[in-house]
């Protein structure tokens, strides 16, 4: 019997790629519901009836304070009527094995809030992510390769992939020599910028940001969180690349699908056992 994997998907407060995102859990083999985040922190939605959490991209608050800061505030915060916070739900909804992802804004606030990379264990932001070196909004693909070693199983048998990037504030800043070598050593530098052949590079513009250890993804020790800058769920169909006919003449045997959507098919895959 095949299990049924259900994922929460988090809307509102200036989140605008909620659907697109469904659309990949739909096309993966999960089933998506979007919420509201209120709904969440009113107790009208549990985490825990779910596999998957979900953060969206967009610009949640207008990005006012930095992006993704108000939004990781409030998950970080806000009392639910337990009187637990949402942070100490998804402690408990990821020690039940539960996975997350955050898309740009959604990776933005799991870095603010805590959650990634971890290294401590202990939930205290340790990087940042800000404004990109160029000075601008990257809005076009990008080339990023999957680290080798990389636990998540997000990832897993993946390579070079194109991907489409919308950010202006997607330069990871690591505080220190110390915490770089820890992310370096356990891998959780999942994925790295690089040039069409897979070079990984800080260079601009293949690197639309600048960030520290070319770093396009991170994961935690588990591999259940993900955060990525670039966006998978808006390369769900290769007929969204937008040089698709040269590479159906390059390739006549290519698939229909995405390179992003292997991302949210591997989870599923994964959570299906």
């Amino acid at each position: 019997m095949t299990v049924s994997v259900n994922a929460l998907v988090i809307t509102g407060f200036g989140i605008n790629c909620e659907e697109e995102m469904a659309a990949a859990w739909t096309l993966a083999g999960a089933t998506p519901r979007i919420v509201h985040l209120n709904e969440v922190l009113a107790g009208a939605v549990s985490i825990h009836d779910y596999q998957v959490l979900s953060l969206p991209g967009g610009f949640s608050f207008g990005d006012d304070l930095g992006s993704g800061k108000v939004l990781a505030n409030k998950i970080r915060f806000a009392p639910l009527p337990s009187g637990q916070t949402l942070l100490a739900e998804i402690r408990r909804f990821l020690g039940a094995g539960g996975f997350i992802i955050g898309i740009c804004n959604g990776f933005q606030a799991l870095v603010k809030m805590g959650l990634l990379p971890d290294v401590g264990g202990v939930q205290d932001q340790e990087v940042t992510l800000t404004t990109n070196k160029s000075g601008i909004f990257e809005d076009r693909w990008v080339h990023c390769k999957v680290r080798a070693g990389t636990h998540t199983p997000f990832l897993k048998g993946l390579g070079v992939l194109p991907l489409p990037v919308r950010h202006g504030e997607g330069r990871l800043l690591v505080r220190d020599e110390a915490l770089r070598t820890a992310i370096v050593a356990g891998g959780l530098d999942c994925m790295a910028y690089c040039t069409p052949e897979g070079e990984l590079t800080g260079e601009y513009p293949a690197n639309p940001n600048g960030a520290d250890l070319h770093c396009a993804a991170l994961t935690d020790a588990t591999g259940q969180v993900l955060g990525m800058m670039p966006h998978p769920e808006a390369f769900l169909s290769l007929y969204n690349h937008p040089d698709w006919p040269a590479l159906r003449r390059r390739d006549r045997d290519i698939s229909e699908d995405g390179a992003g959507l292997r991302i949210f098919r591997n989870l599923v895959e994964h959570l299906q056992g």
